[in-house]
């Protein structure tokens, strides 16, 4: 029986690298998903850590996503970047198109990176972070698939559709939040499954479309936006910009392409990025100012989104990222058989 340990960040993530590679994927695809999954762990949100290795390996299996493909930069010189990532996993097609959008958004105060033909598994922070660390402001965003009601509905037709967003800060961790568009990420309903816990109240209907908070029934039925219709209109927003506008799969197309929930949804993202200094064209300093505003909020005893995986960040460099003897026992397993478990 494996027993708990703690890990540096940096050997979790060689850790989980070096099983994705013994899956046959390329070297940028299995090194940048691993360290997007292991951010989630380093930032204590489990919803987006190691559990999620065996989805990635079970859509790989499937032949749903491309394990060698190596995303192409599509780039003509004007503020749109395009990556074609060929069927790869995100992360690789926004590690070849990054630099690029950073020089584009320099240049012209705003650009966009335009992903098609991908599987997304991870959270969006990471991205945004890595934007933020240059300096400029961020936004992303993508569909999924169709397993979200719209408000006043009863059946999967919008995806858990997250949204993010970045402002670099001088001398603090960058101002970062990261959503999804349904009251809960589809991540933790799954969570909330395996732990046995039931769902708060107005997380979910039932397949008949009766509210339920039992989290099987919430997975084989539809969840439900946050806000009601303020929630319903944003995800039906990134449906329109990360799907239909870039010639990319919607939500529910994803889900008649994929066939199941239970693999990786493939389809395409939306990545904007902004240079304060060129918007505010010298009409004071706009980070003094967004200080000000953040200083604000904090006097008044608020939190600004991402303290906590902040905090859980600064812990994990200090003390390592403790594992449970379940989590240890799946990454020995999936060591020694990549593809063991996903038949």
């Amino acid at each position: 029986m494996a027993q708990p340990i703690t890990v540096s960040p940096e050997a979790l993530a060689e850790r989980v690298s070096r099983i994705f590679l013994a899956a046959g994927l390329s070297p940028l695809q299995a090194e940048t998903l691993a360290a997007t999954i292991v951010a989630g762990e380093r930032d204590a949100c489990k919803s987006h850590g190691i559990y999620r290795i065996e989805g990635c390996l079970r859509t790989v299996a499937a032949g749903k996503v491309q394990p060698q493909a190596e995303p192409e930069l599509q780039d003509d010189g004007s503020p749109v970047v395009r990556v074609d990532a060929k069927g790869a996993f995100s992360t690789a097609a926004f590690a070849v198109g990054l630099p690029v959008l950073v020089a584009r958004a320099r240049q012209h105060g705003l650009a966009a990176m335009v992903v098609n033909s991908c599987t997304h598994i991870s959270a969006l922070w990471p991205e945004i972070e890595a934007i933020t660390a240059e300096g400029l402001a961020a936004m992303a965003m993508c569909p999924s698939y169709a397993t979200v009601a719209p408000a006043g509905g009863s059946a999967p037709l919008l995806g858990t559709n997250p949204f993010a967003f970045g402002w670099p800060r001088k001398d603090a961790s960058p101002y970062v939040f990261d959503f999804a568009t349904s009251v809960m990420a589809r991540g933790d309903v799954e969570l909330h499954r395996i732990e046995g816990r039931p769902l708060p109240e107005g997380t979910a209907v039932d397949r008949d479309g009766n509210p339920t908070t039992d989290p099987a029934e919430a997975l084989a039925g539809a969840m439900l936006p946050f806000g009601g219709h303020k929630g319903s209109a944003i995800s039906t927003m990134i449906e329109l910009l990360a799907a239909a506008m870039i010639g990319d799969l919607t939500s529910t197309e994803a889900l008649d392409y994929l066939g199941t929930t239970t693999l990786g949804p493939h389809h395409g993202e939306l990545i904007l990025a902004f240079s304060p200094e060129r918007f505010a064209a010298g009409r004071g300093d706009p980070f003094a100012r967004a200080e000000t505003l953040f200083q604000a909020i904090l006097g008044q005893g608020a939190r600004l989104p991402s303290q906590r995986r902040f905090e859980a960040r600064k812990r994990a460099a200090a003390e390592g990222i403790p594992l449970t003897a379940e989590e240890v026992e799946m990454l020995e397993r999936l060591e020694r058989a990549p593809f063991g478990a996903q038949a």
